[in-house]
């Protein structure tokens, strides 16, 4: 434990700054796991619901420093890719 009044406060800070980082990074992956059940059901407008919910989380958490702006380009790019699929599909 810390012995200095600063480091004290630094520490609890810290904390505080882990557990709201962790709490973003829970919801990235649930708005995930929804949009990965939403485009495994092959519903049009059900994935592209879920598609403008996990970008907007994607979006909130590069403002608020949790991920970097790449990762979640990256996985934007890597969703819209799978909506493609589901848009491109020949109805049966």
């Amino acid at each position: 434990m810390a012995n200095i009044k600063s480091a004290k406060k630094r520490i609890l800070v810290i904390e505080k700054k882990n557990a709201i980082n962790k709490a973003v990074k829970s919801k990235i992956l649930t708005y995930t796991k929804k949009f990965k059940a939403a485009v495994a059901s092959k519903d049009l407008a059900l994935s592209e619901s879920a598609y403008s919910e996990i970008t907007s989380v994607l979006d909130s958490a590069v403002a608020d420093g949790v991920i970097h702006a790449n990762c979640a380009a990256r996985r934007k790019s890597k969703f819209a890719k799978e909506l493609d699929k589901i848009r491109t599909q020949k109805p049966e």
